[in-house]
C-alpha cells in the first residue's frame, strides 16, 4: 500500500524506551541479592568483549532516581524495565527478599511520580544460578511452578500501579544463544536439549499469563518476541521454501505456540523425524491453550535474507560479530532448512545488522494478520560507536536517521490497519551490551565508562535525547517535517 497520507498517532500511544536488569542496574550482590546464571557466566574467559559484566553496569540501581528524572525531561510516557528474578528471590524460590521488593516498588512510584506507564518484564535472561545448579533451570518442569511462584509474588507486589506485564523476554534469543550457538547460558550446542527446554518455557510462559488471569489482576499480559521477518534471496523455488522453513521453524514456532497454543505442523514433523520433537505430557496443551496474550511484544532490529542450506551446510555455530568490526558475521543456518545470507538491498550496522525500516512495517502486518492481537513494540534502536566530544556533547545523527524511518514504518503499519499500543526504543541510557561491551552504545543517554574503567559514570544527554523528546511532544507529528 502507498499511501498519501499517513493516519496520526493514536492519541494515547506510548512513547517510552527499555532496558532489563542486568545489563543496566550493577549492585549485583547487593542488599540480598543472589546470583544469576549472567553473574556466572561472564566470568569465563573469552565469553564477552574484553571480559566486560554487569557487575557495576550503569549503576541504575543507585541513580534510578537521576535517571527518571531524565526520562520526564524528555517526555517519555512509558518505561520498560524488567526485575532481577535473584533480587526478590535469591535462589530462585523460598524466602523472599524485601530490600529487593522495596527497590523495585521505589522504582515504579518514582515512574508514577513523573506520570511514567511501568511496563515490567517478568523475565530478561537473568535465570537464578540456584535454580540452574539445583535441576537445570529451563531443562526440568520444576522451573515452571518456580516460575509461577515468583511472577505471582510480583503480580501481588505491583499490579495496582502496573498495567502491562511482559512475560519473557526474546524466548527465541535466549534459547537459541544458549543451546544451539552456546554463546549464553548454559553454553551448549545441543538441539535435542534446545528443543525440550524451550518447550518448558512455553508452559512456564503459559502458566504465568494462566495465573495473571486466574488471580484477575487488572492490566494486561503478554511475551515480548524477536522478529526478523524472512525474505527470499531470489525467486527460485528453493529458496522460496527455505525460507518458509525459516518462517515455522525460527518465527511460528514461537508465536503460534503463545497465541494458539501448538507448534507449526510442519515445523514438528520435521523435528519429529529428527528426534527432536519435544516430549508432551499430561495437560500441556490444555495449559499452551490457556496462555494466550493480550498483546504481542515485538523486539525489532533486522530482517534475514534467505537461501537453501544442503544437508552438510552452514550451522547456528557460525562465528557472530561481537567487536564491531564490519564484516565480520559468517553464514549462518540449519542444515538441510535454510542459511542466512547477505542482502544487496540493505545497509548494515557496524555489527553486521541490516538496517530495514520496511522489515518492522512488515513484522507489523504479519503479526497483526496471523495473530490478530494488538502490538506493543518492547524495542528498537540503534547499537553504534558514540563519541563524547570535549564539550559534553554527543553527535548520534545515524541513530536519530535509523529510529525516524522506524517511528515512520510504524505510522505506515497503523495506517494499514495494525493496532500499535507503543514503541519503546532501546534503550534509554548507554548499557552492557551483552557479549558486545559497553563500546556498543544504543542510548538517548551517553553514560561515560567502558569496558576497562567505570570513572564517574556521568550521563550526558545525546542530540537523539532532543529528537525523541520533540516526537513525544508533537505526537509523531515531527517525524513529517
Amino acid at each position: 500500500m502507498i499511501h498519501t497520507k499517513l493516519d496520526p498517532f493514536p492519541k494515547d500511544f506510548l512513547w517510552g524506551s527499555a532496558s532489563a536488569a542486568y545489563q543496566v542496574e550493577g549492585a549485583w550482590n547487593l542488599d540480598g541479592k543472589g546470583k544469576s546464571v549472567w553473574d556466572e557466566f561472564v566470568r569465563i574467559p573469552n565469553k564477552t568483549f574484553k571480559g566486560s559484566n554487569g557487575d557495576v553496569a550503569v549503576d541504575h540501581y543507585h541513580r534510578f532516581k537521576e535517571d527518571i528524572a531524565l526520562m520526564a525531561e524528555q517526555g517519555l510516557k512509558t518505561y520498560r524495565f524488567s526485575i532481577a528474578w535473584t533480587r526478590i528471590l535469591p535462589d530462585g524460590r523460598g524466602e523472599i527478599n524485601q530490600k529487593g521488593l522495596d527497590f523495585y516498588s521505589d522504582l515504579i512510584n518514582e515512574l508514577l511520580k513523573y506520570g511514567i506507564e511501568p511496563i515490567v518484564t517478568l523475565y530478561h535472561w537473568d535465570l537464578p544460578q540456584a535454580l540452574e545448579d539445583a535441576y537445570g533451570g529451563w531443562e526440568s518442569r520444576q522451573v515452571i511452578q518456580d516460575f509461577t511462584n515468583y511472577a505471582k509474588i510480583l503480580f501481588d507486589a505491583y499490579s495496582d500501579r502496573v498495567n502491562y506485564w511482559v512475560s519473557l523476554n526474546e524466548q527465541n534469543v535466549f534459547m537459541m544463544h544458549g543451546f544451539l550457538m552456546a554463546s549464553h547460558p548454559p553454553a551448549v550446542t545441543d538441539p535435542k536439549r534446545m528443543y525440550a527446554a524451550n518447550h518448558i518455557a512455553n508452559l512456564a510462559n503459559a502458566s504465568v499469563i494462566k495465573a495473571f488471569r486466574d488471580g484477575k489482576y487488572p492490566g494486561k499480559i503478554g511475551p515480548s518476541f524477536a522478529m526478523s521477518p524472512a525474505y527470499a534471496v531470489d525467486c527460485q523455488p528453493e529458496n522460496v521454501i527455505a525460507t518458509e522453513n525459516m518462517l515455522d521453524l525460527f518465527t511460528n514456532f514461537w508465536m503460534d505456540v503463545y497465541v494458539y497454543g501448538r507448534y507449526p505442523k510442519v515445523a514438528l514433523k520435521n523435528l519429529a523425524k529428527n528426534g527432536l520433537a519435544p516430549v508432551f505430557e499430561a495437560g500441556d496443551e490444555d495449559l499452551l491453550k490457556a496462555g494466550k496474550p493480550d498483546f504481542m511484544g515485538v523486539n525489532y532490529y533486522q530482517s534475514m535474507t534467505i537461501a537453501s542450506n544442503p544437508l552438510d551446510g552452514v550451522t547456528m555455530t557460525g562465528e557472530a560479530n561481537y567487536s564491531g568490526k564490519k564484516g565480520t558475521t559468517k553464514e549462518a543456518g540449519q542444515p538441510g532448512m535454510y542459511k542466512i545470507v547477505s542482502n544487496p538491498y540493505l545497509e548494515k550496522t557496524n555489527w553486521d545488522w541490516t538496517i530495514d525500516p520496511a522489515g518492522l512495517r512488515i513484522s507489523l502486518r504479519r503479526i497483526s494478520s496471523r495473530y490478530d492481537l494488538p502490538i506493543l513494540i518492547t524495542e528498537n534502536g540503534l547499537g553504534d560507536f558514540d563519541t563524547l566530544e570535549a564539550d559534553g556533547q554527543v553527535h548520534d545523527q545515524p541513530r536519530i536517521d535509523y529510529l525516524k524511518t522506524h517511528c515512520l514504518a510504524i505510522q505506515e503499519a497503523i495506517t494499514d490497519g495494525v493496532e500499535v499500543l507503543g514503541y519503546c526504543t532501546w534503550s534509554f541510557t548507554d548499557l552492557l551490551s551483552w557479549l558486545n561491551g559497553y563500546q556498543k552504545r544504543y542510548g538517548f543517554v551517553y553514560v561515560d565508562r567502558d569496558e576497562t574503567n567505570e570513572k564517574e559514570l556521568k550521563r550526558y544527554k545525546k542530540d537523539s535525547f532532543n529528537w525523541y523528546r520533540d516526537v513525544i511532544r508533537t505526537n509523531g507529528a515531527s517525524l513529517s517535517e
